[in-house]
């Protein structure tokens, strides 16, 4: 690894930018070494970019417009302003020392396009695709600057994906319904019999009760298969699954009776550094 190193400050905003916006990540990155945990911060600074876009424009087009700057970066057009930005600094230095792969980065930017609009997600299988190419690629990623690819990883960050993120979408219920979102599928919510204006309005029904009930069922299953798939994968790629361990305790508070899905209930930092802690040191992912 050759390369000139970035200005530390790069690293600082990096961190700092996980820390804020994407606590449980951020304290995952505590448990891998130094060289990693730099790579690490950039992939998931980059992934809180682009997350973050919705929320920072009240019209789609401004969110295109960031969301093709990152596309154009990528593709190698984006030269002087790049070097003014420190996540895109430190995401091209994590994709050049770790020969990560551009075509996945570019499809999570893609996919998060969605975000941009208010086109409900129509069905369960739209979801898993939205879900395979943004949480899933992220664990992909990360597993990747831990130790070389493999189809097991991949089949391992594919579930891993997609528990944690059916888990976010039930998290996220009481943003996205305030901003006329919907990312609970339309096909979903018609097996139960549940009106999406209900959830727009924020009403707790059984309907829909049932309906987040099958979103659960879904994430604990994918969940249980990445478990049980982490034994065959290296030792030193399975830091990039910790995350795992705030997805675990996620399901099980969200499948506490009597909780108001429309009532945001935060993680104390401490509590997910508490959960991480001991993940690491659980025998899914020390045996």
């Amino acid at each position: 690894m050759s390369s000139a190193a970035p200005p530390p400050d790069t690293v600082t905003f990096c961190a700092d930018l996980v820390r804020s916006h994407d606590f449980p990540h951020y304290a995952a990155t505590l448990f891998a070494p130094a060289a990693e945990r730099r790579a690490l911060l950039a992939l998931y600074a980059f992934n809180v970019e682009i997350v973050r876009v919705r929320d920072q424009v009240s019209q789609p087009l401004p969110g295109e417009i960031r969301f093709q700057w990152w596309t154009d970066l990528l593709a190698g057009h984006v030269h002087g302003s790049a070097e003014g930005n420190p996540v895109a600094a430190e995401l091209l230095r994590a994709i050049r020392d770790f020969d990560l792969p551009v075509e996945p980065l570019s499809l999570l930017v893609d996919e998060h396009q969605f975000d941009l609009y208010n086109d409900p997600m129509p069905t369960m299988a739209a979801l898993e695709g939205y879900l395979a190419a943004t949480s899933s690629a992220l664990f992909a990623l990360a597993a990747r600057i831990m130790a070389p690819p493999s189809d097991a990883t991949e089949h391992l960050a594919r579930h891993a994906g997609l528990a944690q993120g059916m888990v976010q979408v039930i998290v996220n219920l009481p943003r996205d319904a305030a901003h006329r979102q919907l990312f609970l599928p339309q096909q979903v919510l018609a097996r139960h019999n549940c009106s999406m204006e209900d959830v727009f309005a924020g009403k707790e029904t059984p309907n829909l009760r049932a309906a987040l009930e099958q979103i659960v069922g879904e994430a604990q299953q994918h969940l249980a298969t990445a478990l049980s798939l982490l034994r065959k994968v290296p030792a030193a790629a399975r830091a990039a699954f910790l995350p795992l361990g705030q997805v675990r305790a996620d399901l099980k508070r969200l499948s506490q009776p009597g909780r108001n899905p429309f009532a945001p209930q935060p993680i104390s930092r401490l509590r997910a550094l508490w959960t991480l802690w001991r993940a690491s040191r659980s025998r899914e992912f020390t045996k």
